[in-house]
């Protein structure tokens, strides 16, 4: 068997490597021994971009946020199912992640954070949130394992009571919300619809061909 091969490593402000592997033509990033994701999984990160974008419908020139670069899966979908007017930020708080993308896994982005309806944002996404009332048409979130934040501490202010006020905020009309996660979460379930949106749940399996582990979606949307 192909031994993996770490190609690079950065420390994060919790004090926990977030390292980039390599076996063969697959690649996986690993926080400390947890995998976050694998380029063979993409499964339930397309379907978070798939599940948001059927929601929003008709709506015109759509205006997409996007919280976490990871392996480009989300993004890649969402260019898949959006038209040319369409606009998508993808926010980053990871440089690193960023030069991966561009570097050693340029392969599996295939040139998609050069497409001109692509903005990436370098910072945290809830900044981004924060400061744009009515700006986005949805936010995709996959910045973390879910709600509860592993990769970093901050990453817990999103799914608070505070976060998802601002997220609602944030969103035009009726606008989309949707989270990824590793696993449910029913607490979280009930802090969406205590600020006020409709709320769906779907199990997603992480494969494309519908197997291994079912991680979990929230579709939620502004009355």
């Amino acid at each position: 068997m192909i031994p993996w091969e770490r190609l690079d490593a950065v420390t994060l402000e919790d004090g926990v490597q977030l390292k980039l592997m390599r076996r063969g033509s697959e690649y996986s990033i690993m926080l400390g021994a947890n995998e976050l994701m694998n380029s063979r999984l993409s499964g339930s990160e397309e379907a978070l971009a798939a599940h948001a974008i059927e929601r929003l419908g008709s709506t015109p020139a759509p205006r997409i946020l996007i919280g976490g670069l990871g392996m480009g899966f989300t993004l890649r979908a969402a260019l898949g199912l959006l038209d040319t007017d369409a606009r998508v930020t993808v926010a980053e708080f990871v440089p690193e992640v960023i030069a991966w993308a561009r570097g050693a896994m340029g392969e599996v982005f295939a040139g998609c954070l050069e497409d001109p309806r692509v903005s990436l944002f370098e910072g945290d996404v809830g900044e981004l949130i924060r400061t744009g009332q009515g700006q986005w048409d949805a936010i995709l979130l996959d910045v973390d394992n879910g709600p509860d934040g592993l990769t970093r501490q901050g990453n817990d202010a999103l799914y608070s009571a505070q976060g998802l006020a601002s997220a609602y905020k944030a969103l035009a009309g009726r606008g989309v919300y949707s989270v990824w996660s590793s696993a449910p979460d029913p607490a979280f379930t009930r802090r969406l619809r205590k600020a006020g949106f409709t709320v769906e749940e779907r199990a997603t399996r992480a494969s494309t061909k519908k197997r291994g582990a079912r991680h979990m979606i929230w579709i939620a949307q502004r009355l």
